[in-house]
């Protein structure tokens, strides 16, 4: 073989190795792209997100996190403050999928609220839990934006957003019942 060849033969290496790469970089944006949407699944996986569920739970993600009184956010719960006059802690549980608030939830968060008003040195906290099942991005989302949605409820209900500490969400198995990882606390904390 002359070098004339070896160096096409060459460039034909090139150009494959090239090819394969840009198909690699595409597939793997790909799945990183369906695993940002819940696309992504396992075999005991729950079903995705519907798009426009995700696509609301991405509005609200933004508008929660620019929206009005952003509230900090935190690794390690803040612990739960207990005493006289101290209200107990509300605890909100989702339907898969969803984010919306159940019914009864200002009935629910109206000690805490009253409370929080009341005490200027008041603190509420706010943790989002969500199960080991799917994906874990985007449960964790979910996760959030129930606390989110939780979080806007305090402020409608008058608590001053400075007093809301927002924890990260927390993953949880929830015991026989998956019901329980769905949930939100919120709580008074120290």
């Amino acid at each position: 073989m002359d070098d004339e060849q070896q160096n096409e033969h060459h460039a034909l290496l090139a150009w494959i190795l090239g090819i394969a790469v840009t198909i690699a970089v595409a597939v793997s944006l790909l799945v990183g792209i369906l695993a940002a949407v819940g696309g992504g699944s396992t075999p005991s996986a729950k079903a995705p997100l519907p798009a426009s569920t995700a696509a609301q739970a991405d509005a609200s993600a933004q508008a929660g996190a620019t929206g009005s009184g952003a509230a900090p956010e935190v690794d390690v719960a803040p612990a739960l403050a207990t005493g006289a006059g101290i209200p107990a802690l509300a605890s909100f549980h989702f339907d898969t999928g969803k984010f919306d608030l159940p019914a009864d939830a200002a009935a629910q968060l109206a000690a805490i609220a009253d409370w929080a008003k009341s005490d200027a040195s008041a603190k509420v906290g706010i943790s989002g839990f969500h199960d080991k099942h799917g994906d874990a991005a985007a449960n964790a989302l979910l996760a959030r934006n129930r606390a989110v949605a939780t979080r806007e409820a305090l402020l409608a209900a008058g608590v001053p957003a400075e007093r809301i500490v927002m924890v990260k969400p927390q993953e949880t198995t929830g015991g026989s019942d998956d019901r329980e990882a769905r949930r939100v606390d919120v709580y008074p904390a120290q």
